[in-house]
């Protein structure tokens, strides 16, 4: 039987849908309405090759389960921050910690326009000043020029009256290549770089587009259970990279777009520009996707996990050397971080003006031991 897709030319399904009168396996990741492909470069295969996601299983279940519960509480709450920060937003606590629950959600409900809807109004938090749902009128990511309020498009977003079939298209994609076992984190890339680049909201578009990243890899039980690659912490450490990608794809499309302003400074678009949406090459992306993967699995979670064995060994060690709440060892540890391993005078005489010279000593050595493990142990 043949293949419409050659796997080894472009990442297809693993498991085709078999059509035995036409001799034909429909190996296509996704569907008419929505299905990007993505070539199978060296770079992609060797990525591909070093199972990150095993890697990462196998590295946690070595690690106490106590400190993995921390670790993941921590990296939870750092890439919804992170998710925000690239949008240039700090949001309080308490929003950022419902978005980093909704990111711990990711993969366990199926994908549907009405979660994609719920998951809008948890990203935006206060409505008043935004209307939630698709859009009803065009969109674009640019600025207005101050003079004419004339939009200066960097990207043009999917017609309004296309939304209903590519986020239905995207949403059968997502289905179709974690049934058909495609490799997961590039049916992530198509999947979440698909949904920003048709940007359906009029708000919320970027951080759902990376929650669709935790959704795909948790759906196909890539990520390790309970745990989620903090993807946006690495993505914002790679800002000038994640939208150089962005754009190698939405600028290049720019002149082959009709459109012209409306009153209210937005876009309309004049030509039929749902293809560009429906079918692009991910490659790209899958492999700027890979690589934060990759960050995640050989930085990202093991700096955690050694902090935390770090931390438990000086807090313990303080212990010793005197009886201290667990909140005043915490504020110790942030001193002396915050002024390489040494107490300052301040801290001296306020918070810890109780402890000698000679605890003072004792604790900075402790610090410096027990850091400076961690640091060696990074290398």
């Amino acid at each position: 039987m043949v293949t419409i897709l050659d796997p080894d030319q472009q990442y297809a399904l693993a498991e085709g849908d078999p059509s035995p009168r036409h001799k034909v396996s429909n190996n296509l990741p996704g569907t008419p309405a929505f299905c990007p492909l993505v070539r199978r470069t060296p770079d992609l295969a060797a990525f591909s090759q070093k199972a990150l996601g095993e890697r990462a299983r196998e590295a946690i279940g070595r690690v106490r389960p106590d400190l993995v519960a921390r670790a993941a509480a921590f990296i939870l709450l750092n890439d919804s921050k992170s998710s925000f920060a690239i949008e240039g937003e700090r949001p309080s606590g308490q929003r950022a910690a419902r978005w980093g629950q909704a990111i711990a959600q990711a993969g366990v409900r199926p994908l549907s326009l009405d979660e994609l809807d719920r998951l809008q109004r948890i990203v935006i938090g206060d409505a008043r000043f935004v209307r939630l749902g698709l859009r009803d009128e065009g969109g674009f990511i640019g600025v207005h020029d101050r003079d004419t309020n004339m939009p200066i498009p960097d990207h043009i977003s999917a017609r309004h009256e296309d939304l209903e079939s590519l986020v239905g298209g995207l949403i059968a994609f997502s289905d179709r290549a974690a049934r058909g076992a495609m490799d997961p984190v590039v049916a992530a890339a198509c999947l979440a770089f698909g949904f920003v680049y048709i940007h359906p909201y009029v708000d919320g578009n970027g951080r759902l587009h990376r929650w669709l990243i935790h959704h795909a890899l948790a759906a196909a039980s890539y990520s390790p259970p309970g745990l989620v690659f903090p993807v946006s912490a690495v993505i914002l450490r790679n800002i000038d990279r994640y939208r150089a990608v962005l754009e190698s794809w939405s600028a290049p499309l720019l002149p082959f777009i009709e459109w012209r302003p409306t009153v209210s400074g937005n876009v309309e678009v004049l030509n039929d520009t749902a293809a560009f949406y429906r079918y692009f090459d991910a490659t790209a992306h899958a492999t700027f996707l890979y690589a934060c993967v990759e960050q995640t699995v050989e930085h990202d979670l093991p700096q955690e996990v050694r902090f935390l064995q770090a931390f438990d060994t000086f807090s313990e060690g303080v212990q010793q050397i005197i009886d201290m709440p667990t909140a005043q060892a915490e504020l110790l540890h942030k001193f002396l971080g915050q002024n390489d391993g040494r107490l300052s005078q301040r801290a001296r005489t306020k918070e810890f003006a109780a402890l000698d010279d000679a605890e003072v000593e004792r604790i900075e050595a402790l610090y410096a031991d027990a850091f400076e493990r961690d640091r060696r142990n990074a290398k």
